[in-house]
C-alpha cells in the first residue's frame, strides 16, 4: 500500500489523469490503485519552500530549474504516478502528453519525510524512482531533526550514499555538474520537533 493510506479505487492510467486533471485535490497512481494525498505539516511545507528558493537562487542561470510538488512524475513502464516534495530538471523537461503536467525526466527528486510515508519512500517510491535513468539524485529530507539523506548514482548506475546534519550538501545534475544548499538554509524558520 502507497504510503499507508486507504486506496480510494482503482483505475486506469487514462482514466486516473482524467480524474486528477479535474480534482482540487491531489492522488497517487500505483499499480491501478488510487491513494489521496494527505496534507502536510507545517514542518514539512516550510522546509519545501526553503528548499525550493535555495534551489532556485543556486541554479539561476543555468540549465536547471526547480519545481515544487505539483508536478506528477511518470514512473517508466509502468501505471505509477506520483508527487515528490520537489523535482529539479537539467536541460529540456520531457513531459508526458500536451497536458503539459507530467515529467517524464526529472534530474533530482526530493522528498521530505513524515512518519505516514517514511517506509513507502524509502523502500517502494526509490526503488521506482532508480528505473528513471535521468535520475542523478535522491533525497530524503527530515522534518523532525536537522537531517538530509543524498542517493547519488555513480558512473557505472551504483547508488552512494550520504547523510548529512550540518554544513552543505550537495546534489548530483549529471555531467559533473553539482549544486551546493547549506542545511541551515533548508531549516530556516523550521521548528523541529525531534
Amino acid at each position: 500500500m502507497a504510503g499507508g493510506a486507504a486506496t480510494l479505487v482503482r483505475m486506469t492510467r487514462e482514466q486516473y489523469l482524467a480524474a486528477e486533471r479535474a480534482s482540487s485535490e491531489k492522488h497517487i497512481l500505483w499499480d491501478g490503485a488510487v491513494y489521496a494525498m494527505a496534507g502536510a505539516s507545517l514542518a514539512h511545507n516550510a522546509i519545501v519552500a526553503n528548499l525550493v528558493i535555495a534551489l532556485g537562487t543556486r541554479l539561476d542561470r543555468s540549465a536547471c530549474r526547480p519545481y515544487p510538488s505539483d508536478l506528477r512524475v511518470r514512473i517508466p513502464g509502468s501505471d505509477r504516478y506520483v508527487y515528490p516534495d520537489a523535482t529539479v530538471v537539467c536541460g529540456r523537461a520531457q513531459l508526458e502528453d500536451e497536458h503539459h503536467d507530467v515529467l517524464l525526466n526529472p534530474t533530482v527528486v526530493i522528498e521530505v519525510l513524515s512518519a505516514g510515508t517514511e517506509a513507502f519512500d524509502r523502500g517502494e517510491k526509490f526503488a521506482a524512482y532508480r528505473t528513471i535513468t535521468s535520475m542523478q539524485s535522491f533525497v530524503l529530507i527530515s522534518q523532525d531533526q536537522q537531517r538530509v539523506e543524498i542517493y547519488t548514482r555513480g558512473p557505472e548506475g551504483v547508488w552512494s550514499f550520504r547523510e548529512h546534519r550540518g554544513g552543505d550538501v550537495t546534489l548530483a545534475l549529471g555531467n559533473e555538474r553539482t549544486v551546493a544548499l547549506p542545511i541551515d538554509a533548508l531549516y530556516a524558520g523550521v521548528e523541529l520537533s525531534g
